[in-house]
């Protein structure tokens, strides 16, 4: 098995330059003030198709062989990849088909479609997605672009590392734990691949949806586990069936373990978000903050006094229902 290594995100930010926005890095003063430490968001829910995944997207697009672009790419997701990949294949000049369940928010159908991709659907519950995908592999040649399971897309994702390393040595800071919202994933693996090569010490955690926690339950077996269910998450984002192989051997020896909250928790988080620094957060995108908005990190590593601490929030595309839910509770 082939792993990106810390050159590959080097590499990756040089493609990316001048394509991703530089999202902030922002520090938050209300959880600041709270618990007496320095806490800082980066803002992903800011980039473009709103949610890091372009940037993994367009890495891996953009060494496609130009023989090989005209077959086309083929995309799995509930809507975060398959914009990303959208929008990095349109601009590449690139057709895209996106896989995608039939209960993914309108909003990020919507604008998978409105960057020229065909969205192909399937039922959670009673399709075969990986029948599906096989047969249209077989059927078109298309390139199979996996939302966390690739090396280039991997790179791409470290990319946000790699910003907050910069933005944290500007102000002379070193983070003392990271909290990275996780899927399968590629953007937690990327992100410890930039950050580890900096900052050895710091104390990185994965956090999921509660019951969908395979990340959590990977790292305390030392292998793959999977999840039991599904469906069943507003955190359609990162409801996925299992670690990938590939981020998970660069994940195991550098997380230091893995938190989980519940969907109200999540929503909370979307809540806090909007009120505290004005921006759109989705659910699946703001489960990280939920873990110490919750007091789940301080339970598991006692107080966050003097600590500095970085929480990504890694997309903003909610539907205005769930939103208003939110906003409301």
């Amino acid at each position: 098995m082939i792993s990106p290594v810390y050159e590959d995100v080097l590499a990756a930010a040089d493609r990316l330059k001048g394509v991703v926005i530089r999202t902030p890095l922002l520090r938050c003063p209300a959880l600041s003030e709270r618990f007496a430490a320095q806490i800082y968001l980066k803002a992903e829910n800011l980039q473009h198709t709103g949610s890091f995944k372009f940037r993994g997207a367009y890495n891996a697009l953009s060494q496609i062989p130009k023989s090989e672009m005209p077959k086309g790419v083929l995309a799995i997701s509930s809507g975060n990849h398959g914009q990303g990949v959208a929008e990095a294949a349109r601009l590449l000049g690139i057709q895209a088909t996106v896989l995608m369940p039939d209960d993914a928010p309108k909003v990020k159908i919507a604008r998978t479609q409105a960057s020229g991709a065909d969205v192909v659907f399937y039922n959670r519950l009673t399709d075969d997605r990986d029948l599906i995908t096989s047969e249209h592999l077989s059927r078109s040649g298309a390139i199979l672009i996996h939302p966390f399971n690739n090396v280039d897309v991997i790179a791409g994702q470290g990319t946000v590392g790699l910003e907050i390393v910069e933005a944290l040595q500007t102000e002379g800071l070193v983070p003392d734990v990271l909290l990275s919202c996780t899927g399968g994933g590629g953007l937690t693996a990327g992100i410890a691949l930039a950050c580890s090569a900096s900052f050895p010490d710091v104390q990185m955690f994965s956090v999921e949806p509660d019951g969908f926690d395979d990340y959590r339950q990977s790292l305390l077996a030392g292998a793959i586990v999977s999840n039991k269910l599904t469906t069943g998450s507003i955190c359609d984002a990162i409801l996925t069936p299992a670690p990938g192989d590939i981020g998970f051997s660069i994940n195991r020896d550098r997380l230091r373990g893995g938190l989980s909250v519940s969907d109200g928790e999540a929503l909370q988080a979307v809540r806090f978000i909007f009120e505290k620094h004005r921006m759109v957060a989705e659910p699946g995108g703001s489960v990280a903050l939920a873990a110490i908005l919750s007091g789940k990190l301080e339970a598991h590593i006692g107080s966050l006094s003097g600590k500095t601490i970085v929480v990504t929030v890694s997309g903003g595309n909610v539907d205005q229902t769930l939103l208003f839910e939110a906003l409301e509770a």
